[in-house]
């Protein structure tokens, strides 16, 4: 059978990447899942899946010591994610924290290196930081996690500000408060957003709704509900999958072709926002 083609999203640098990729948020925490959760990342890998999301946060660094495992010898096939945390960013924290992830990972550089959140530090040392890493070659691109409009704002006020290059933020059919106002405000500057949990970790996906809608497709309920994520303008996706079967799954919503009728269903079942709500964080 013909694989569905991942379309691509591009930053503001022009750069294209797979609109369909992979997080690791929850990995790396039980030892007995390891060889699972490897094999699972270099299947989504074979599929063209080749974003792989991770952050120094996310099991304590052993999710990208996972990661790093399981790149071997096909780094050059991956963009590769990572996140600072916004406590180790203050200053020039944020270097330090690379040079421990790039070990962790087994790799010279990051593809995308974000600041998890918005936190306390100054936002021109992160950026001034940031942008000394390229320069060093450490990194090749910047981002943020978990901004909101008035962030992003502050953020594209200060020098070097602009050459950020996507929001990474929690967007699903249950959490779209984003359609508002910050969407719109990325579509505006062309700044791609990175949707993480695009299922709500599994919690919507009995709604009947969304079982409806997959049965007309043959598809499952998370398959529908990540094809809606993928539909949308501007946005990619970093759907987490624990184990093989998970992924190949994942990969096969890309055959989804949503028509109009299912999603004014999932609209009526899952209304967008009608006012500006604080951006949701898990």
């Amino acid at each position: 059978m013909t694989q569905p083609e991942n379309s691509t999203i591009t930053f503001p640098s022009r750069e294209a990447i797979p609109r369909l990729g992979q997080g690791t948020w929850g990995l790396g925490e039980d030892p007995g899942r390891r060889d699972d959760e490897i094999d699972a990342l270099r299947t989504g890998i074979d599929l063209g899946l080749t974003v792989i999301d991770t952050a120094e946060s996310y099991a304590d660094g052993n999710a990208e010591t996972l990661v790093g495992t399981a790149l071997g010898n096909r780094r050059e096939d991956v963009f590769l994610i990572t996140k600072v945390s916004a406590e180790n960013a203050a200053g020039t924290g944020a270097a330090d924290a690379c040079e421990r992830s790039l070990r962790r990972l087994g790799t010279d550089r990051i593809d995308l290196y974000l600041l998890h959140w918005r936190g306390a530090s100054a936002l021109d040392e992160t950026v001034e930081t940031f942008n000394s890493l390229i320069a060093q070659g450490k990194i090749r691109h910047w981002g943020v996690s978990n901004f909101d409009v008035p962030d992003l704002s502050e953020l594209t006020a200060i020098s070097g500000g602009t050459a950020v290059e996507t929001d990474q933020v929690l967007y699903n059919l249950a959490r779209r408060s984003i359609e508002w106002d910050l969407l719109p405000r990325c579509r505006e500057a062309h700044l791609p957003v990175m949707a993480y949990s695009p299922l709500e970790r599994g919690r919507m996906l009995d709604h009947p709704a969304l079982r409806t809608v997959a049965e007309r497709h043959d598809a499952t309920p998370a398959q529908v509900g990540l094809a809606w994520v993928l539909h949308q303008d501007g946005v990619c996706a970093i759907p987490r999958a624990g184990n093989v079967e998970h992924v190949r799954q994942n990969h096969a919503a890309l055959r989804i072709d949503l028509t109009p009728d299912d999603l004014a269903e999932l609209d009526r079942a899952f209304p967008p926002p009608t006012g500006p709500t604080p951006l949701p964080i898990i």
